[in-house]
């Protein structure tokens, strides 16, 4: 999917949301835990739901890579429902991978090639040739980990050189290099605030994939302040504050009921940038 094919999306659906599938045998309704799969089950029913109120879908790797081949399965058999029936929708593996360049390689292939997905996230820290690998995918996205939302981005990505600059600013100065607007997103966790206003004066023009709002106590009106560019530039993620709404048999409505919330939030803030 193109840069400009999301941009089209996010006017026509007047919405940047994007639906974390971080589904746990634990938390879904129990009834569905009768059904052949209970993680496609539960998906689908929650894509179904959802999915006019919405551009983008980011199931965690995690979450299905936990239950061996039952839930990569399941997984697999998610990313096809979707590319079948939801051809329009981002999908996003929220996998975080990043390692030396020939691991990286396989990596890229598993979600680029094996799962055909649009977008993977990745982690930085091992520098340009644990990220290229994925990067030698023409049309598919690496999102890559900037300024996340956890209490333990203070142990590095805040870590200052001896002229001030924190350690996720060199992140995206340095990856500008490696690809540009059309082909790498950023992670920025809504937690951060403000500090969009200073990830906007280095990536002005890229799209930012931001966790955090709803469950994590993320602003979207403060995301949406210091974080919207001309051209939107955010991809939105609401995953347990839409998915888990309810853990009844009208989870799928509820769902539905907290994703259009959220879309309404969202056409309100494009409407002030003219979108």
């Amino acid at each position: 999917m193109t840069r400009q094919q999301l941009i089209e999306n996010i006017k026509a659906r007047r919405s940047f949301l994007c639906v974390g599938l971080d589904t746990d045998l634990k938390k879904i309704p129990q009834h569905l835990l009768n059904e052949e799969n209970p993680y496609f089950a539960f998906n689908k029913a929650i894509i179904d739901a959802t999915a006019p109120y919405c551009v983008a879908y980011k199931p965690n790797t995690a979450f299905y890579e936990c239950q061996g081949l039952k839930g990569w399965e399941a997984l697999e058999m998610t990313v096809d429902y979707l590319k079948k029936n939801y051809p329009d929708h981002l999908i996003i593996a929220d996998a975080k991978r990043g390692d030396i360049g020939n691991t990286s390689k396989m990596y890229a292939a598993t979600f680029f090639e094996e799962m055909d997905v649009h977008a993977v996230t990745v982690a930085p820290y091992m520098g340009v040739d644990s990220v290229t690998p994925f990067l030698e995918y023409e049309g598919k996205w690496v999102v890559l980990l900037g300024l996340t939302s956890n209490k333990g981005s203070h142990d590095f990505q805040f870590i200052k050189d001896e002229n001030g600059t924190p350690l996720y600013e060199h992140v995206l100065r340095k990856s500008a290099e490696w690809a540009g607007d059309d082909r790498m997103m950023y992670v920025v966790g809504a937690t951060q605030g403000s500090m969009f206003a200073e990830i906007r004066k280095i990536a002005p023009t890229s799209f930012l994939l931001v966790p955090g709002v709803g469950a994590q106590g993320g602003s979207l009106e403060e995301v949406c302040k210091y974080g919207i560019n001309s051209d939107c530039g955010l991809l939105v993620n609401s995953s347990r504050g839409i998915i888990y709404a309810s853990n009844g048999e009208d989870f799928a409505e509820v769902a539905a009921a907290e994703a259009e919330k959220l879309q309404k939030q969202m056409e309100a803030e494009l409407v002030k940038i003219g979108l």
